[in-house]
């Protein structure tokens, strides 16, 4: 029997960013700013869209994993930048429940708010918490469509035991998506 596997090629640079420096991330706008920095590279290199993550344990601040949008570089419609890291997070940690009861508890970190494929896979992850930069409106606004979210969504992460802080950093997170943008970039979405 064949065995099937799937593997997705992340870009050369990404590893360089993947600092475990604790002392370098104490505060959500540092931890935001690797997120952005990411975000910013993607774009740059031209490795994908305008979007980053990262995962860190929630009390020593310890980088675990990053990711980036990898959509178009590896033809995978799920590959955002929050489930790549949330994935790399899983396989570093071996376990698929970022939330069990021995783990300290870890935070999302993402250069945007989740789209609803997102938003699924923060919920499912087991994260104690989610940090996001630019807005929902603000990916919409060049044209990217972030599915059919409620509107409460971060009231209902937070119902679920998920703390949900909004707008860190906002205006750099949204000038990197403006800058995808004005280069061309492609702002892919789901065939209707």
């Amino acid at each position: 029997m064949n065995t099937l596997r799937f593997v997705a090629t992340l870009p050369g640079w990404l590893p360089g960013y993947a600092t475990p420096n604790p002392a370098a991330y104490l505060t959500s706008e540092a931890r935001m700013g690797l997120a952005i920095a990411l975000a910013q590279q993607n774009v740059l290199e031209g490795t994908g869209g305008p979007f980053a993550a990262a995962v860190f344990d929630q009390h020593t601040h310890q980088l675990v994993s990053v990711g980036v949008n990898v959509v178009e570089q590896c033809n995978w419609s799920c590959g955002h930048a929050e489930l790549v890291a949330l994935s790399l997070a899983n396989q570093a940690l071996n376990t698929f429940d970022l939330g069990a009861p021995h783990l300290p508890g870890y935070e999302l970190v993402s250069s945007c708010e989740p789209c609803v494929m997102c938003l699924g896979a923060t919920l499912w992850s087991g994260v104690k918490s989610l940090l996001c930069g630019a807005r929902d409106e603000d990916a919409r606004a060049i044209g990217f469509d972030e599915g059919p979210k409620p509107a409460d969504w971060a009231d209902q992460l937070r119902r679920r035991g998920i703390a949900v802080t909004r707008d860190v950093m906002r205006d750099e997170a949204c000038k990197v998506l403006q800058r995808y943008k004005n280069q061309g970039g492609t702002i892919y979405n789901p065939s209707r």
